[in-house]
Formats: C-alpha cells, structure tokens, sequence
C-alpha cells in the first residue's frame, strides 16, 4: 500500500516541489497546505502515515504544538528551502528526503518484486526485430568482452518495460547491457528470468572478476556496489550502494561512464524519483548517450521525464522504438 504523506509548508513554490517530489517518488499525497488555512479539527480528521513539516518560519507556531503534541503518525521536518527542480542540488535535496522517507514509511519501489509474477505468467512470444544485414555479415561475437555497454535504469514499472526492450531485441548485437532495477533484494533473483524468459539474451547476475559478454544481460547486484578493474573486468565491492537507492543508478552511470566513456550509454526506463539525474552531466561529458522511456508509455514517469526535462536525453520512445533505434545504431557503426 502506498504510504499516505500530509504537507504542512507555508510557500506555495515549496508545496508544488514537494507535491511533485513526493507522488513523483511514489507516495500518495493527502493533504497539501498553508499552516495558516489549517485549523485543529483538519489536523485531527486527516489520515496519513506520515506529516512532512517545512515552513520558513517555526517560531511560535501554535500549529506546530498542537501537531507535535496530538499526531499519532511520525512528524518530519523538511529539508528547507528545495532547489530549483533541474539545478545541480535538487538531487542531492531529493535523497536527502527520500531516504528519511524511507526509513519512516516506506520504500514504494517494494511494490516492484510482487509485480514480477505477472511477467512469470506471461506466455505470448514476442514479434522480435530483424537483425539488419550489415550486422548479420559480420563476424558473431557472443561470448565475447564487450567493447559496448549500455545500462538499462528502472525503477517502478521497469521489469515490464526492460522485458519489451528485450523481447524485441535480435541476438547478434555487439553489445552486452547492465541492468539496475530499484528492488527489494528478496526479488533479486526471480529478476533475470521475469525479463529474460522470451528474450534471445541471457540475463545474468554479475561475476566478480569477469567481462561484460556480447550477448548478454547482467543484473546489476542489488545491495553491492559495482565497479570495473582498469581491465574492464567487473568489480563486486563489499560496500553497499549511496544511500537512499539500492541500486544506485547514479552511482552505477558514474561507475560505467568511467571505464567505457563514450563506448557506453544510458536508456531510463519506468522509474519513480530523480536516480540518475545527479550524474548525467558526467556521462554526457565522457561521450556517452542517454536516451529514456517516453512518459506516457510508463507506469511511472519522473525518473526519465527527470533526465529528458534537464536536457540531458537525446531520444525518447516507447520500448520497442528503443530497441529498434539501438539496433540501428549499431548498425551504423559497422564498417562499410
């Protein structure tokens, strides 16, 4: 069930980013006002698990007193005055929120897990594309380290998007991807056969010590870190992920750009919140693509909406386009 969340701020700009933060981040919002259009009876009768307190004036609030004294839900005070929504800090101001969010109510990504036996059911084969020709006459290099890699980042909605992404994928590409899917680690390992059970390419969780491989799919692990050796070999680090986000996709972007540069890219899929939007001026500094979901295709939007607003997306569509631009890519780069 989704955590109920009560607003109490006494700016309407502070309101609205709240109101955006928080259903953009998978909360339910269920009261949203000035301190000075609230009276005892309203504070008595709201229902919710949680009262987010952000004014800009605390001295002396009667409100205030009355809500510490009577709130049978935890009271939070907020993280003050919130950034522009695309400027440099919002993201650090959001998992800020988030995580104490987190620790109080809830995580909404737990709701991913569970929405993974719908996929187990899923019996249809999907309508896969063509692998064009200039890639069909070169050489097969599945199995092989890949020289390519792009990370598939979700959130809330993403298993289902990733698996379309993939179902429509040909085998045959010369590219291998890292998948980091916000979820509880209970789920981790149903996750490659709910996106991989119709797909061409194998779904992997990481090794440690191991290449990337054409052909293949790799799970980035849920609770650990993980990085590249200067050999591009995969790194499994005994720490867990920046909070508030498990995985970090932000840190994984950072992690990815930083040993394939502009040999990488980013496709956002379905997510909730901001993940991502922290280190995408890094990758597209290296050389490297951020493409992302179109809004109205996901189950939840502001994770991609996120980068593509900032300006940091180059290409947005629905899963299937997704894979048909990649494979177009790639075929581009092909030799003549």
């Amino acid at each position: 069930m989704t955590a109920r969340i009560a607003v109490i701020a006494d700016t309407s700009l502070q309101r609205h980013v709240l109101q955006q933060a928080l259903t953009g981040s998978g909360y339910q919002v269920v009261l949203n006002s000035d301190p000075a259009r609230l009276d005892e009876a309203q504070l008595v009768a709201c229902e919710t698990d949680l009262w987010l307190v952000d004014l800009a004036q605390l001295e002396d609030s009667p409100l205030v007193d009355n809500l510490m004294e009577s709130a049978t839900a935890p009271v939070l005070f907020g993280e003050g005055h919130a950034p522009e929504r695309h400027s440099e800090h919002y993201p650090r101001w959001e998992r800020r929120l988030f995580g104490k969010l987190k620790k109080l109510v809830g995580d909404p990504s737990a709701a991913v897990g569970p929405s993974l036996q719908t996929l187990l059911g899923e019996a249809q084969r999907p309508n896969r594309l063509e692998l064009p020709r200039a890639l069909a006459d070169t050489p097969l290099v599945a199995g092989e380290p890949a020289r390519q890699v792009w990370l598939l980042a979700a959130s809330l909605g993403g298993p289902a998007a990733v698996k379309a992404f993939l179902d429509a994928l040909p085998g045959g590409l010369p590219v291998a991807f890292l998948y980091a899917q916000h979820i509880d680690p209970a789920f981790e390992s149903v996750l490659p056969q709910a996106v991989g059970r119709h797909s061409q390419w194998h779904v992997n969780p990481a090794r440690d010590g191991d290449s990337l491989r054409c052909g293949e799919v790799v799970v980035v692990p849920i609770s650990q870190e993980l990085n590249f050796s200067d050999e591009r070999c995969m790194q499994i680090s005994a720490r867990s992920w920046p909070e508030p986000y498990s995985p970090s996709i932000d840190q994984m972007m950072l992690n990815l750009a930083q040993a394939y540069g502009d040999q990488c890219g980013v496709i956002a899929f379905s997510g909730m919140g901001s993940d991502g939007s922290a280190a995408a001026a890094y990758v597209r500094r290296q050389g490297a693509a951020i493409w992302t979901q179109r809004a109205d295709t996901c189950a939840a939007p502001s994770m991609p909406e996120s980068l593509r607003e900032a300006g940091y997306s180059s290409f947005s569509a629905e899963p299937r386009e997704l894979a048909e631009a990649l494979v177009n890519h790639l075929a581009e780069q092909c030799p003549n």
